[in-house]
């Protein structure tokens, strides 16, 4: 493992977002998002984009956000990962990512898009760990997916942002 400013940085916004400054952690992210480039480092790409999409507001550009996400993890090996965090696993990252994806559908009121992402992170939760974090995944999951079976397009009020 070797140290990463991008990833720190990447870190640091996130953590201005959590305090509540988000629109601080919007303009750093933008910021670093910019220097990296539409070709840059994957890592970094699936990263920054998966949690500027939390700091939307909007639906719709949470699901851009979540999207370039998705794209960029496509790109990612286990290899490129292990150097960042030697206990990262790519498939690990889609459970996630496809839940963001169906939230984001459901609030556009997208229900047969969201139902699709639904299935594609059932599909890949077999990747995740029976830990805090795979339990996490597996209860929001329940929650959107009964939000969906609702017509349900509020947000919810455990969403990170």
């Amino acid at each position: 493992m070797t140290e990463d400013s991008t990833m720190t940085a990447i870190n640091d916004a996130v953590t201005l977002g959590r305090s509540g400054d988000h629109i601080a952690a919007r303009i750093t992210l933008d910021a670093i998002w910019h220097s990296i480039g539409p070709l840059g480092d994957p890592l970094h790409r699936c990263t920054l984009a998966h949690y500027m999409a939390d700091l939307q507001e909007d639906p719709a550009q949470a699901l851009a956000w979540d999207i370039r996400a998705i794209d960029a993890a496509d790109g990612l090996t286990d290899e490129r990962t292990r150097r960042h965090d030697r206990d990262l696993d790519v498939r690990g990252f889609y459970p996630s990512l496809h839940l963001n994806l169906a939230d984001n559908y459901r609030r556009l009121a997208s229900f047969d898009a969201a139902r699709r992402e639904i299935r594609n992170a059932r599909d890949r939760l077999t990747h995740l760990p029976e830990d805090d974090y795979g339990t996490l995944i597996r209860t929001v999951l329940d929650e959107i997916e009964a939000s969906i079976a609702a017509g349900d397009t509020t947000a919810r009020p455990s969403a990170p942002h």
